[in-house]
Formats: structure tokens, C-alpha cells, sequence
């Protein structure tokens, strides 16, 4: 049986919405639950100064929630999230690590150096493959392979993915490392490596609403974002980038989404737009603010892939959250590259390392 450690790194606290919380960001572990085989997951809480405080499971490298306080100091959810880890197994992508490839691709698979791979997981309506099939990263078990050292509060995470799985070509290993920095920053870092040419294109889909309660129709939305892809109606890009000026895709300006939701013709957004200017040596762009007015929290993210998926939960019912309760900035390399040869390489080779951050940014207005 593995055996989890409970620990904080300083005994100091600091008050803060009648809680106590560590002077430095700090990391604690528990048994979230147990796979149907048996296998036990484990949970990781980090928490800061401020009160924020994440959660993370070994199960699909989950996001599992993240505790954010409003203007007044209260805590409250600000991702849509699964109670326990039963509902993680049922399926969906809340909070998930996505791979190999994130987002969709089309015609049943791809080629490389003149050689056909056939994806094993495709809708039989729109040959598509979406999120990496249903044996995707967000359906295993990954290891922890590090927690935090002195001063930090930080678990990463460690999946092999073989040769073959899904359809896929080489031996892949990937890390996903979840930081909470002391200054508020959650900092999502991704890598991996191949033994053979291989899509890879990780992201998180974490669907976040600031009100944590509710829909996002009151909350407001600014893109540092000038472009986006066509796409049809599979959601597959036609190869075409397209300026969002003069058309709903623009929100330059601060913009109520209820005011910008209805008059997107799929019943709200589900797009790549294209970021600009990226370097990873430079660090991670800046490209959203989204800001709740209600509660007064305010996240910044920024990354260092070339383009992001923007999703409002359109397809919610109700049951658990309502339509458009939450939006997700899905930062990734952009849908069908390994079938679009116009488009940023998402091709890892084997004298490669897969390299992504992104950070996402917290405060509060008053």
C-alpha cells in the first residue's frame, strides 16, 4: 500500500477570512480514493499566504479544484469540479491533463515521413478524434514523481504513454508540474519525449467561473487576441486565420460574455484563437483577463503555446452545472496540425523535448 505524507513546510500562519493559512505555500497529501482495480490515488492540497488553495490528483493529473478568496476573504470554487473520485471515473474532462493531443483531428488519423497512422478512437459520423481517444491521459493513473522542496508548494506528475496506444507512434513519458507561487500564480508546467515523430500537444481543461456559483454571463472578458481559425461544421479547422475585428470574436475591450454569448452562431464560443509573439524563452504571453464583478476576483493567463480553445460550456444542462457555466482557456498547439502543414508544428522527434507553461493569475478588485 503506498503510504502518503502529510506535511507543511512552516508551522507560522497567517489569518486571513477567519482561516489560518501558511506563512510560505505549502503542500499536504491524502488518499483521495482507489481505482476499480485497487490502486489508490493520491490528493495533493497546495495552499498559499493569500488562502488559495489547489487541489490535484494523481488521476488524469487532475485539477481537482482551485480556492480563491473574493474581495471580502471568503474562499469559494472557482472551477467547475468532481466532488469525489467516483465521479472522475465516470468520465469527462473537468480539470484534466489532456494528450497525446488535445483538441481534435481529423480524417482519422495522420501521416508522417510518408507513413499512415490510424487513430483508434474516432467518431464513425465525422471520422474526428478528440482529446487523445477514449484511453487518453485524462483516463489514466499517472505517478508522482516529485512534491514540493522548502519554500514551495509544488507535485509533479509522471505518465508513460507506449508505443501504439490510441494509434499513436513512440514511446512517450510526460510531466505535468502544478506550482503555487507566494505572489499568487498557479503555474501549469508540461514536458515530454518520444522515441519516435509524434503528435504531442498537452493541455488542462479546467472550466472556471469566478463567481463560483451559477453562469459566466456576468462576468467580464478581455483577449489581448487579434486572430482566429474557420473553422467547420465538424470544429475542424479549414487552414484559414481570420481577423476577429467587426465580429462577436472580438472582446479587445472588455466585454460582458452575456452580452457576446448568444450572438455566436454555435450558442457560444468553441475556438481557437491565435496568440501572438510567443517565445518561450521570454516566458509565458499574456492573453486573457477575466473578471467577475460580483465577487471581485480577477485571473490573468498567460502561456507559451501558439493558440487557445476557448469553450463555454455550451453543451451544460444543468445537471451538474448550467449552460455556460464555466469557459475554459485550453492553451495548445492548434486543432488538425498534424493534417495541416500551414500551422505550427505539434511533431515532437526523438532528439526533442516538449516544452509548455502556462499561468493562470489571481487578485481581487475592491
Amino acid at each position: 500500500m503506498k503510504k502518503l505524507t502529510h506535511f507543511i513546510l512552516l508551522a507560522t500562519c497567517i489569518f486571513a477570512g477567519g482561516e489560518c493559512f501558511p506563512a510560505d505555500p505549502s503542500v499536504k497529501s491524502e488518499v483521495w480514493g482507489k481505482m476499480p482495480d485497487g490502486r489508490e490515488v493520491a490528493l495533493f492540497t497546495l495552499t498559499n499566504e493569500h488562502g488559495t488553495r489547489v487541489r490535484v490528483a494523481e488521476y488524469g493529473a487532475l485539477l481537482v479544484s482551485l480556492e480563491t478568496p473574493d474581495r471580502n476573504g471568503k474562499l469559494g470554487n472557482i472551477t467547475l469540479s468532481y466532488p469525489t473520485l467516483d465521479d472522475a471515473l465516470k468520465g469527462g474532462v473537468f480539470g484534466s491533463v489532456i494528450g497525446r493531443f488535445a483538441n481534435r483531428i481529423s480524417d482519422g488519423g495522420f501521416t508522417i515521413d510518408g507513413v499512415r497512422y490510424d487513430l483508434e478512437t474516432v467518431n464513425p459520423k465525422t471520422n474526428v478524434h478528440i482529446h487523445g481517444g477514449k484511453n487518453g491521459f485524462h483516463r489514466q493513473l499517472w505517478k508522482t514523481e516529485s512534491t514540493s522542496d522548502e519554500g514551495t508548494a509544488r507535485v509533479t506528475f509522471h505518465l508513460k504513454s507506449p508505443d501504439g496506444e490510441e494509434g499513436y507512434p513512440g514511446n512517450v513519458e510526460v510531466w505535468t508540474t502544478y506550482e503555487l507561487t507566494a505572489d499568487n500564480v498557479l503555474r501549469i508546467s508540461y514536458r515530454g519525449t518520444s522515441d519516435k515523430k509524434t503528435p504531442l500537444n498537452l493541455t488542462n481543461h479546467a472550466y472556471f467561473n469566478l463567481a463560483g456559483t451559477g453562469d459566466i454571463r456576468e462576468q467580464i472578458l478581455t483577449l489581448q487576441l487579434w486572430e482566429r481559425l474557420e473553422i467547420d461544421d465538424r470544429n475542424i479547422p479549414t487552414g484559414e486565420i481570420l481577423p476577429v475585428s467587426d465580429t462577436p470574436f472580438d472582446l479587445r475591450k472588455p466585454t460582458r460574455l452575456g452580452d457576446r454569448l448568444p450572438k455566436i452562431e454555435r450558442g457560444g464560443f468553441d475556438h481557437c484563437f491565435v496568440i501572438a509573439k510567443i517565445s518561450i524563452e521570454q516566458g509565458p504571453t499574456p492573453f486573457a483577463t477575466l473578471r467577475d464583478p460580483g465577487s471581485g476576483r480577477v485571473m490573468h493567463v498567460a502561456t507559451t503555446k501558439p493558440g487557445v480553445q476557448i469553450y463555454t460550456a455550451n453543451h451544460f444542462k444543468g445537471k451538474p452545472y448550467p449552460k455556460w457555466g464555466g469557459i475554459c482557456f485550453e492553451t495548445q498547439y492548434y486543432p488538425d496540425s498534424p493534417n495541416q502543414g500551414r500551422f505550427p508544428s505539434s511533431i515532437l522527434r526523438a532528439d526533442q523535448a516538449y516544452d509548455h507553461t502556462t499561468e493562470f493569475r489571481f487578485e481581487t478588485e475592491k
